[in-house]
Formats: structure tokens, C-alpha cells, sequence
């Protein structure tokens, strides 16, 4: 219960001890107000009783006097008991300054009280006038009254002994008083015996408060612990709710995270024809990058917003990581198609944001219509028609169909494969020539790793590294084409060509996820083979994240290892990414080389690179030679190295030794 402070009260603060003996006080406040209540009939049956015995005796205009100033102080106190206080409503969660006037306003009704007892008092007190000082015949009956209605009091007012002694000590010491002036022996032995009762019944009332004060402290403190329990309790049942959301729920954007995802999606596996969309943000990283994360932050938050704002209802959204979101929803129930529900999604996000360029910000969405077995099986069959739809560019989505089962399952064989056959050596690495710009010294060799799969056949490149990539077999390809690769170094040796040198790719998830320089470095110092035979080829997706790798080219560069850029001009690099990523080569991309002498534009964009490999002082190798029309061309614009089907397409290390090798030593 809230208890209003009174204009001007509330200034004083209750010390925090003193609030366990205010809700004492309060407790004998409420006891003593009802103790009295049920007295007070009594009392005025007493005085109608003393009334009619002086009317009888001849007394009656001073009965009738006596009795209504007796009526009089009753109805007072009566009022006294009903009047409102505001204390009656002090609790132990009473804020301190409210419980300081709560206080003070149960002594202010306690000392009224006392007050109002003791003129009650007086009027008893008054008795002897009705009985000639307790000499008439009627002696008898008055003290049995007085005797009775002091016993009745001090019975009744156990809570607070001061109001029934202020009550009874006039009355008592009036009967003393009378009884001694009258002087005989049995009087003054009545009077000291009235004095005695007098001090038993002090004595009762104050052990009886003493009693009812512990009685009320334990009760408070009963009540306290009881409420704190209580307390304690809802706390740690609201912490525990917390917990549990924070758990299910991102804290970012408010949606469900991987795990709450999950555990309400399996749910409801069973219960229809349930569709899972994977959207991923394109062009986030670019974001994050130029405005901060702080801006990527609130990119995320808004994003969610506008995926809650088109989510069909009773449909589910999570965020799953990073800038990757899901929705989970069924299609029968809300009326709205995979198609529908897709294209709203990637409308939504591609909305302007505020303070952010038109268009930077995109969505990528792979749409699985279901029903799977198991939602891992769903969110498997998602993401590959999200990798399908990012191949696709920005701000596209694409279903799940025939055509995306089929890859999956060739990948999940791939998968379930590439580590026995990594095992049993049964991928090969293939070494095609690079020669010099006379077309006859022979200057490298690029190493392609090839597997054919027994069901599948040859599994191209890109295939196998993005394999290794899912099944966490990134690092034990690179180990073993590197095996190869410091195996054929060893046969370049041998045969006196150390000027060779070996090139080596190593993609944009190798470079980024293992110690490559590390791995590479150790392996060479290990087998004593000179770094400067081994050259490492990067594509210029490295430089998307040049933070992440550059540290490891530089190691790399530091021991001697030469870098390349390879598929040189439809990538992302920049002139100072070029530095960055420690590159001593580029290698123009067939797309420019291949039928060259019949192209213009193709031949001014090779002489670009040329030029710039010469004011950057970097070789330059042109792939995708498959003619000998295209060989002179490139010869005449002083292209220095040269590689392609023209030379030789890539075979393996037995075929190269009788091929190309006894071919190089003849011409030599």
C-alpha cells in the first residue's frame, strides 16, 4: 500500500534501523484502536449500571451528570479510533521519507490516545461523589465496578500499556484516596490492597506490551522475509526469462539467432508445408568498411526491421550471423508464394538508406520451397540456391530445384571423397609451361592440381579447392600440392634447370584461412630447396581483403618467394593493391589474349598492361596463347613471358620430363 506524504513532511529521512520498531508502533496502534473499540460497550454499560444504582440511592442528577461526561469522552474516543491515520499504512517497502511521516503520525495518535484514556479515567475517577466517598451501603457495588472495568482495561490493552495505565491510575488512586480518609482499619487495609492490585496490573500491562512488541517484530520480519523470498524469487525468475531470450534472440537486431532459430523452426518441421529463405547482404563489407561498424550496426538493425515489416504472420526471422538472415514460414497458411515473399524481401532491402549511397546496399536470397526430412537438410539445400543466386549478382534470389540437387549431391560426394583420395594420392598435379619471348626457353611452369573422381570424372579446380573449402580439407590440399610441387622443384634440380621456376595457386580461402607462409617457408627450408624456385599465384579476389593476407605475403616475399597476380584485369585490384598484395608478376587473363591479332581493343588493352608492368617494374606473362597468330602479335609488342595450348597444355610430371624437358635441353 502507497502512502501519500503530507505537504511539508518527507524531508526527514527514517534511519533504516528505525523502521522495524515503526512497524511495531504501527501494530500497536492497529491492536490498541480495535482493543478499545470492543471496550468501549462495556465501558458505557458500566456507567448506565452506576448510573441507575445513584438514581436509586438518591444521587441521580449527580448519576446523570457523571454519565454523560463519561458519554462524552467515550464518542471521543471512539472517534479518536475511526479517525484516519496515516501511519496505519507503513510497510517495510514504505520509501524512507514517506515511513518518517508515516512515523510520526502514529506517535501523534498514541499520545492522543494516551490523553484520551487518562480523561476517561478521571471521569471514573469521580465515582466516590456517586457514594459518599465510598461510605454508603453502595460502596460495595462502585469498587466492584471500579475493580472490574481497571482489570477489563489492562486485559484489553495488551498492545500498548501506557493507555490502560493512564487509564486505570486515577480511578485506582481515587478508591486509595477515599478509602484511607476514612481512617479505620479494614478501609486502609482495603486501600493498600487497591495500591497493590495497582502495581500488578502495571506490572501485567507492561509485560503484556513487552509480549505483543516481539510478538509484532516477528511477524514483521516474517512478513519481510516472506516478501524478500517472494522478490528473490520473481528476480531470478525474470533473470532466468532473460537469459532464456537472450539465449534464442540476437541482441542486435531483436530477431531470433542461430540457435532460437533452430530450436522453434524444428518445431515445426512436422506441422506443414514449412519454406526457408537464406538472405545474405551484398555489399556489407564494403559498408562496413567506408562508414564503420558502428553504421554496419545500424544497417543490420534497419534491415531487420524491413524483414519483420514484409515477414507473413505467425512467420519466424533470425539473424544467423553476421549479415546473414533467415526466414522460416508457411505458404499455404499466409497466401503468400516463395516467389512473391522472395521479390518483396529483396525490394525491401534494396530501399535507400539513410546516409548511405543509392544502391550500395543489395540482398542475395536462396529460396527452399520444402518439405526436407530435417531442418539442417533444408538449410543445406538453402544455401545452395543462395550461392547460386549470388552468383547470379546482386539483388536476386533463386528457388531450390532439380538442377541445385544435383550439384549438391556431386558436392556432398565430393566431400565425403576428398579425403580418402587426398589419403591415397589419388588427385594429380599437372605442370604446364611458361616460356620466354622467343618461344623456345623454357622459364616455369604453373602447377594445376586435377582429380578425376571415379563416378564423376575430372573435377575441375575451382570445384575441388571450394570441396576442400566445406569439408575442412583447405590446408590438407595446399599440404599435398605443395609435395608435388617441391617434388618437381626437385627434378628441375637435378636435371640442371634451377632457373625454372614453379608456380603454385594458392585461393583466396587458402591464403585467408591457413598459415600459408608458415607451411609454405617450413616445407622449403625442410626439403633444402632454394625459395627462389617457387613462385605463389594469387588472384586478385585476394585483394578484397588485403588486411587479412598481407602480412602472410610479406613473410613470403621477405624468404625469397615471388608472388603473381594471375587472371590480371577482371578482378578487383587497384595500382596500390598491387603493391600491397607484394606481387613481382602479373598474368594477363585469357579472355585477352585468345585471338588477340584479330582484335583491337584486346591488343590496346595488352599494351596497357605491358606498359604498366614496365613502369611498375613488373613481368608480365600473357595466358591463353593458342595460336600462332596471336604468338607474333605478342611478340611484337614485346610481351616477355608467354603460356598456352599453343606450347603445351598442362600434362603431367612424367609427360613433362619426356616432352618439354628433353625438348628445352636439346634447343639449349
Amino acid at each position: 500500500m502507497s502512502v501519500p506524504v503530507p505537504p511539508g513532511l518527507g524531508k526527514t529521512v527514517l534511519p533504516a534501523g528505525a523502521l522495524s520498531l515503526a512497524l511495531v508502533r504501527r501494530d500497536q496502534l492497529e491492536a490498541m484502536r480495535g482493543s478499545v473499540l470492543t471496550a468501549i460497550p462495556v465501558n458505557m454499560l458500566l456507567g448506565l449500571a452506576s448510573m441507575l444504582v445513584a438514581y436509586h440511592s438518591g444521587h441521580g442528577e449527580a448519576g446523570a451528570l457523571w454519565f454523560a461526561f463519561s458519554t462524552i469522552v467515550n464518542l471521543a474516543r471512539i472517534g479518536l479510533c475511526r479517525a484516519t491515520c496515516l501511519g496505519l499504512g507503513l510497510t517495510s517497502e514504505t520509501p524512507p521519507a514517506m515511513a518518517a511521516a508515516a512515523t510520526q503520525s502514529v506517535d501523534r495518535h498514541l499520545r492522543a490516545c494516551i490523553a484520551a484514556a487518562f480523561l476517561s479515567g478521571l471521569v471514573w475517577a469521580c465515582q466516590p461523589l456517586l457514594c459518599e466517598g465510598y461510605t454508603s451501603t453502595q460502596t460495595l457495588f462502585y469498587l466492584a465496578i471500579t475493580c472490574g472495568i481497571t482489570a477489563g482495561a489492562v486485559t484489553h490493552g495488551t498492545a500498548y500499556a501506557r493507555i490502560p495505565l493512564a487509564f486505570i491510575l486515577s480511578p485506582l488512586l481515587s478508591v486509595t484516596i477515599c478509602l484511607v480518609a476514612v481512617g479505620d482499619f479494614d478501609r486502609t487495609c482495603l486501600a493498600a490492597c487497591v495500591l497493590l492490585y495497582l502495581l500488578a496490573l502495571t506490572h501485567t500491562a507492561f509485560r503484556s506490551e513487552a509480549g505483543f512488541r516481539e510478538a509484532s517484530r516477528i511477524k514483521n520480519e516474517a512478513t519481510a522475509l516472506a516478501r524478500s523470498r517472494a522478490e528473490a524469487h520473481a528476480s531470478v525468475s525474470a533473470l532466468a526469462d532473460e537469459m532464456r531470450r537472450r539465449a534464442t534472440h540476437d541482441d542486435l537486431t531483436g530477431l531470433l539467432n542461430r540457435a532460437g532459430f533452430i530450436q522453434q523452426a524444428e518445431s515445426r518441421l512436422p506441422t506443414g508445408s514449412i519454406s526457408l529463405l537464406l538472405l545474405d547482404l551484398d555489399g556489407f563489407k564494403l559498408v562496413n568498411d567506408v562508414y564503420g561498424h558502428k553504421a554496419g550496426d545500424r544497417v543490420l538493425v534497419e534491415v531487420a526491421r524491413r524483414i519483420r515489416a514484409e515477414l507473413p504472420e505467425s512467420g519466424l526471422a533470425a539473424r544467423l550471423g553476421g549479415d546473414e538472415f533467415a526466414v522460416l514460414y508457411d505458404p499455404a497458411a499466409s497466401g503468400m508464394p516463395h516467389d512473391r515473399l522472395a521479390a518483396a524481401l529483396v525490394a525491401a532491402v534494396a530501399q535507400p538508406l539513410d546516409g548511405f549511397d543509392a544502391g550500395r546496399l543489395g540482398v542475395s536470397i536462396g529460396v527452399h520451397p520444402g518439405p526436407e526430412p530435417s531442418l539442417t537438410e533444408m538449410l543445406s539445400c538453402a544455401d545452395a540456391a543462395l550461392y547460386a543466386a549470388k552468383a547470379a549478382g546482386r539483388n536476386h534470389y533463386r528457388m531450390f530445384d532439380a538442377g541445385l540437387r544435383e550439384r549438391l549431391q556431386i558436392r556432398r560426394d565430393l566431400e565425403r571423397d576428398l579425403s580418402t583420395a587426398l589419403a591415397e594420392g589419388t588427385p594429380e598435379v599437372w605442370f604446364q609451361p611458361i616460356y620466354s619471348m622467343d618461344a623456345q626457353t623454357l622459364v616455369g611452369l604453373e602447377a594445376l592440381v586435377r582429380w578425376q573422381h571415379p563416378r564423376l570424372g575430372w573435377i575441375a579446380p575451382p570445384d575441388l579447392v571450394a570441396t576442400a573449402a566445406t569439408a575442412g580439407l583447405t590446408e590438407s590440399l595446399l599440404r599435398y600440392i605443395l609435395e608435388q610441387v617441391c617434388a618437381m622443384m626437385q627434378i628441375l634440380r637435378g636435371r640442371g634447370l634451377a632457373n625454372v621456376r614453379v608456380a603454385m595457386n594458392v585461393s583466396p580461402q587458402e591464403m585467408a584461412q591457413v598459415p600459408v607462409d608458415e607451411i609454405v617457408i617450413e616445407r622449403l627450408r625442410g626439403l633444402d630447396l632454394p625459395a627462389a624456385m617457387l613462385e605463389i599465384e594469387i588472384t586478385e579476389e585476394t585483394a578484397l581483403d588485403i588486411a587479412a593476407v598481407q602480412g602472410k605475403l610479406q613473410a613470403l616475399s621477405r624468404a625469397g618467394i615471388r608472388v603473381a597476380l594471375d587472371d590480371f584485369g577482371i578482378g578487383y585490384s587497384s595500382l596500390s593493391s598491387l603493391r600491397q598484395l607484394r606481387a613481382d608478376r602479373i598474368k594477363i587473363d585469357r579472355s585477352f589474349v585468345t585471338g588477340l591479332s584479330a582484335s583491337d581493343d584486346k591488343r590496346g588493352l595488352v599494351l596497357a598492361v605491358l606498359g604498366l608492368g614496365r613502369m611498375l617494374g613488373l613481368e608480365v606473362v600473357a595466358e591463353g596463347v593458342e595460336s600462332d597468330e596471336d604468338l607474333r602479335t605478342l611478340q611484337t609488342m614485346g610481351c616477355p613471358f608467354l603460356q598456352g595450348y599453343h606450347f603445351g597444355r598442362p600434362m603431367p610430371a612424367c609427360e613433362l620430363e619426356a616432352k618439354v624437358f628433353a625438348n628445352h635441353i636439346e634447343a639449349a
